[in-house]
């Protein structure tokens, strides 16, 4: 009888070094596709009904989060695929992800509301 082929018991399994920048890879397209459908659905509410200031002020302000949000993300992605081991995200980076990904849900809710 031979063992079943596989890693020995106490041992840890082989790992993909491919896998795990590719999923935070297709994290940042998700996070920029939400973020896109939440800005163009703020312009459109916006612009609804006749546009008041400050409803213009808070569609700026998603369009502002937004841009901010696809360059930090650009960056990221880049940085994912240029290097066979990606480097840690910086700090500023990631705080600025999470910030415009924050001021992009207050600006959506104000428009609706």
């Amino acid at each position: 009888m031979s063992a079943a082929p596989g890693p020995r018991p106490g041992t840890a399994p082989e790992r993909d070094p491919g896998l795990q920048p590719e999923r935070t890879r297709l994290a940042w397209r998700r996070t920029t596709l939400s973020g896109t459908v939440v800005t163009v659905l703020a312009v459109k509410a916006a612009l609804h009904g006749g546009p008041t200031p400050s409803a213009i002020v808070a569609a700026a302000l998603c369009c502002a989060f937004w841009l901010v949000l696809l360059g930090v993300a650009h960056r990221r992605i880049g940085a994912l695929a240029s290097a066979s081991r990606p480097p840690v995200v910086a700090p500023g980076n990631a705080t600025a992800a999470a910030l415009c990904t924050v001021g992009l849900a207050v600006c959506g809710t104000v428009l609706v509301l």
